[in-house]
C-alpha cells in the first residue's frame, strides 16, 4: 500500500475527527428495544406481518435473488406487477423499478439532461440529485430553498436555444421536513415549458387519501412530469421507482442507465414486500390524519420545552443545534435515555446547521414525547 496514500487518508480522517464530523458505523442488534427515531420506516411496515409474508412468499416462489440484470433474466413478472400497481397508485402510465432511491435520482438527472440544457434545482435537494445533475453536463442553477418567486424569475430568464429546462424539487425535504407549494409549481408547469422532476420519497404513505404522497394530498395528483419514489421508507421494503407520463423516459432509462443495465436487479423478496405494503398503506387511510396530528403535537411539545423547530405535519422534524459537538452531546444523551437518534452534520447539511433529525413513526405515544423532551432538558441544563 502506498505510504503517501495512507498518510493522506489519516490526515483527512483526523481533520474530520477534530471537527466532530467523523462518521462511524455502529451495528444495531435485533434485540435493541429503544424507540427508533432515526430510520425512515414511518408507518412501521418493515416489521408488519403482511409485509414480511409478502417477502417470504416471493422468496419461496422466485428465490432470494433476481440473479441477473433486468435486461438478462432479472426482470420478473413480479417486478412488472409492482410497476403496474405503482403507476396506477400515483396516476402515471409508466413506472420503472430500480435498486435504490440514490440510483434512481442519479439516473434520471444524470441521463436525461444534457449539455445545452439548464437545471433549476432547490438549494436543498438531495445529494443524489446533485450528483446526477453534475454528471449530466447540463448547466446547474440553484434557487433559495422553497423560494418559488426566485424560481419563476429564473424560468423567465432561461431560454436555452435548442435545449430543455428542468426544475428539480422534493415534496418533503429529508433533512428539514418541509416542502414547496406544489399547487403553485403545478400552475407554473402548465404555463411554462419545463420538465418538472419531483422526489416524493419522504411523503409516500404519510400523505394523500390513498397514501401516494403530497401531490395527491395537495390536489395536484400526477402534475410533475417525472416522479422518483422509494420502496425503502414508508413502504417498509427496499428499492425505488421512477414514474413518468412519457414512455420515452422509461425507455431511455432502460437503455442508457449503466446501473440499471449492468447491475443485478432488485431482489424478489423486496418486490414482494413492496406489493404487500401497498395494500397496507391503502388500509391505513383512517390513520393518516392521526399521523399528521402526531407530527404537530411533537413540534408543539418541543417548542413548549424551549426548543426551536419549524411548524408542519411531515414525519421529519429537524432539531437544529448548530455546531456538531453540541449535536453529538444531545444525541448521546438521547440514546442513553432509550431513543435511537442520529446526529446529522455537515456536509450532509449546511455548515452551522448540525441537527438531530427526528423521524416520527406510527405507534408513538405521548409518554415517548415526554421522555424525549425530559432527556433533552437534562442535557441542555
Amino acid at each position: 500500500m502506498s505510504e503517501a496514500l495512507l498518510r493522506r487518508l489519516a490526515q483527512t480522517l483526523l481533520a474530520r475527527e477534530a471537527a466532530s464530523l467523523r462518521r462511524q458505523l455502529t451495528a444495531r442488534e435485533s434485540s435493541d428495544a429503544r424507540i427508533n427515531l432515526a430510520d425512515n420506516d414511518y408507518l412501521g411496515l418493515a416489521r408488519d406481518p403482511a409485509v414480511i409474508e409478502g417477502a417470504a412468499a416471493a422468496a419461496r416462489e422466485w428465490g432470494a435473488s433476481s440473479s441477473a440484470s433486468p435486461l438478462v433474466t432479472g426482470y420478473t413478472a413480479l417486478h412488472a406487477r409492482l410497476e403496474s400497481e405503482l403507476a396506477g397508485w400515483h396516476g402515471y402510465p409508466h413506472a420503472l423499478v430500480m435498486n435504490s432511491g440514490y440510483a434512481a435520482n442519479a439516473a434520471v438527472l444524470g441521463g436525461l439532461p444534457k449539455k445545452g440544457d439548464v437545471v433549476l434545482a432547490d438549494r436543498l435537494v438531495h445529494a443524489s440529485m446533485i450528483e446526477g445533475i453534475l454528471a449530466s453536463g447540463a448547466r446547474l442553477r440553484r434557487f433559495a430553498h422553497n423560494d418559488l418567486d426566485a424560481l419563476e424569475l429564473m424560468l423567465d430568464e432561461e431560454r436555452p436555444p435548442g435545449g430543455a429546462v428542468f426544475v428539480v424539487t422534493e415534496s418533503v425535504y429529508s433533512m428539514d421536513g418541509d416542502g414547496p407549494d406544489l399547487p403553485r409549481l403545478a400552475a407554473l408547469r402548465r404555463r411554462k415549458d419545463f420538465c418538472w422532476v419531483l422526489d416524493e420519497a419522504h411523503a409516500t404513505g404519510w400523505y394523500g387519501a390513498t397514501g401516494s404522497g403530497l401531490q395527491e394530498d395537495s390536489g395536484v395528483r400526477a402534475a410533475a412530469d417525472i416522479v422518483v419514489g422509494t420502496l425503502g421508507k414508508g413502504l417498509g421494503s427496499q428499492g425505488a421507482y421512477v414514474l413518468s407520463r412519457a414512455p420515452e423516459v422509461r425507455e431511455a432509462l432502460i437503455n442508457f442507465t449503466g446501473g440499471f443495465v449492468y447491475s443485478t436487479h432488485l431482489a424478489p423478496p423486496c418486490v414482494g414486500a413492496a406489493l404487500a405494503a401497498l395494500g397496507r398503506v391503502r388500509a391505513l387511510a383512517d390513520e393518516r390524519g392521526a399521523l399528521r396530528e402526531l407530527s404537530r403535537s411533537w413540534r408543539d411539545g418541543l417548542v413548549e420545552a424551549g426548543f426551536s423547530v419549524p411548524a408542519g405535519d411531515s414525519p421529519v422534524i429537524p432539531l437544529v443545534f448548530g455546531d456538531a459537538a453540541t449535536t453529538l452531546r444531545h444525541a448521546e444523551a438521547l440514546r442513553a435515555a432509550g431513543f435511537i437518534v442520529s446526529a446529522i452534520r455537515p456536509p450532509t447539511v449546511p455548515e452551522g446547521t448540525a441537527r438531530i433529525r427526528i423521524s416520527l413513526r406510527r405507534g408513538l405515544r405521548s409518554e415517548h414525547l415526554a421522555a424525549f423532551v425530559a432527556a433533552l432538558g437534562k442535557t441542555r441544563a
